[in-house]
């Protein structure tokens, strides 16, 4: 009997019927992310990825043509529907029209269909978007996207209809997705970095981060006892923790909590775009309608219906669809599973086209020193020692040293981190780079509203260059109004105008300039 009564209540945590509330939060909290997402690229597309942008996506549409053998090859390997017909308009178009559909979602008119278009409509822009949608986030987006598309019905819009429960099962693939974030950052960590298994990560980490937030410079200066506890801490929680995700509801429940925790105070040490917020509301499906009720308004707590379990009901013929998702999802988890305990993991990579299934992994090595580009300018005819550089400001990576650093995320500043990027390797590398620079001589208004300050608003330089500087946070003796000291290390990219051939000659190179502009 013990044994029979313990199946049984295996079987009512199974209960669909219990994850009205957590579908209610998280499809709400889901599309808040699809809402900034297309927010940030509506803003944003046309100066990265436009006709006239840094990388034209007209230009990497025809080259997986060109690779593929056809449009349809290169739909089947990069599926987007750009392939067919990209224009400016379009591109802004559709960014406004995800923009708008997820606030829909935010707003609770969500289903199959909306998140569908969201989900293929949002593949379609980062299959386009090269290195500037090079980031893992990406990817969690759109497997979490493809996922919410089996938590409710096709056509209705009521997420607490309690005669169209989420599929438990869907809840299951989301803690697995959970555990592929969470514990495939963890052992990226151990492998990448000394720092890691010796505790002294924390030493660095907040002031080399990409774009570091005003908390980063206090967290900076933790004592060392407390940022070696920092480090036992994130391995507890991404090594340790994950497991939990899967057993008993009173595990489950400490395990999406304490993971919750971990990222709110990621949340509060940097900007890291929305990856912080993204797993904290894919840790709501450790969490079932009981458990949320305690913290919901009363008329919520009435709109969530507690059925009891019918034998074997919540397999009806709604949830098949749902069903064949999860041994799909299986079938797509052998690569990453194996990526994962291999010697040789890779962070952050799709092993299909669709992005259903994924590995991940966050900084696996940590930088001990900050780099940074900086962008000047003078409007000299022709540069002297004596002549005076006038300093480009992003919008939020550091510069100014007494700038204090700014609170962004989730909103993504695309530019600003893959500048960041680009000081741990050479222009060669980052080919956009000398083209943003060729886009600030001609003074291109696409690429300036990416930029903060213009120190030459009215008419461009004559000439720009760029120099790669150290960056180390004040102390907390020094100057209460710098956050900042920086020291030149040496020169980034030589200085550059529209009338140098080589110059003009690389750009040919990569298609952005044609044979017109090379004349004298």
């Amino acid at each position: 009997m013990g044994s029979v009564k313990g199946f049984g209540s295996w079987l009512l945590g199974l209960n669909p019927n219990r994850y009205l509330a957590t579908r209610f939060l998280f499809l709400r909290s889901f599309g808040f992310i699809y809402f900034i997402a297309f927010l940030s690229l509506s803003e944003q597309v046309l100066p990265l990825l436009g006709s006239d942008g840094l990388l034209p996506a007209v230009h990497y549409l025809d080259r997986l043509e060109d690779a593929y053998g056809g449009i349809w090859p290169a739909f089947f390997k990069k599926p987007s529907l750009f392939l067919w017909y990209c224009s400016d308009s379009m591109l802004q178009g559709l960014a406004w029209f995800g923009t708008v559909l997820s606030l829909g979602v935010v707003l609770g008119f969500a289903n199959s269909l909306v998140l569908f278009l969201l989900w293929f409509l949002y593949l379609s822009f980062v299959h386009i978007g090269q290195v500037f949608y090079g980031f893992g986030w990406e990817s969690i987006v759109l497997e979490t996207g493809f996922l919410s598309i089996f938590l409710c019905r096709i056509w209705k819009f009521d997420l607490f209809d309690p005669d169209s429960p989420p599929p438990t099962c869907v809840m299951w693939l989301l803690r697995w997705e959970l555990f592929r974030i969470m514990f495939g950052a963890g052992l990226i960590k151990l492998r990448g970095d000394a720092c890691w298994p010796d505790l002294t990560c924390l030493f660095y980490h907040f002031e080399t981060q990409p774009i570091p937030n005003p908390l980063s410079w206090y967290f900076h200066h933790m004592p060392p006892e407390i940022l070696k506890g920092g480090v036992a801490f994130n391995h507890f929680v991404e090594l340790v923790v994950p497991f939990f995700f899967f057993g008993p509801r009173i595990l489950r429940h400490f395990a999406g909590s304490l993971t919750l925790l971990f990222q709110l105070v990621l949340i509060l040490s940097g900007n890291l775009s929305w990856l912080n917020w993204l797993t904290a509301i894919i840790c709501l499906s450790c969490f079932d309608d009981r458990f949320l009720c305690h913290f919901l308004p009363r008329k919520f707590r009435e709109m969530v219906s507690y059925l009891e379990p019918g034998g074997l009901r919540w397999l009806n013929f709604r949830k098949w669809p749902a069903l064949l998702l999860t041994v799909l999802v299986i079938w797509l988890s052998q690569k990453p599973v194996e990526n994962m305990f291999s010697k040789r993991q890779i962070m952050n990579t799709a092993f299909d086209s669709l992005h259903l299934v994924n590995t991940y992994g966050a900084f696996g090595s940590i930088g001990k020193d900050r780099f940074e580009v900086i962008l000047s300018g003078t409007r000299d005819r022709i540069p002297r020692a004596e002549s005076e550089w006038l300093e480009y400001e992003f919008k939020f990576k550091p510069g100014r040293v007494d700038r204090i650093p700014g609170m962004v995320a989730p909103y993504h500043y695309r530019l600003d981190w893959q500048i960041w990027f680009a000081a741990m390797s050479s222009y060669q590398n980052n080919p956009w780079l000398v083209h943003l620079v060729y886009k600030l001589l001609r003074d291109n208004q696409g690429v300036l509203r990416l930029l903060g300050e213009n120190p030459f608003s009215g008419s461009p330089p004559n000439w720009i260059r760029a120099d790669l500087y150290q960056y180390k946070f004040t102390g907390p003796g020094e100057s209460p109004r710098t956050w900042w000291k920086r020291s030149r290390v040496k020169e980034y990219l030589p200085p550059l105008s529209l009338q140098n051939p080589p110059f003009l000659r690389f750009l040919k190179t990569y298609g952005w300039i044609g044979n017109d502009i090379m004349k004298p």
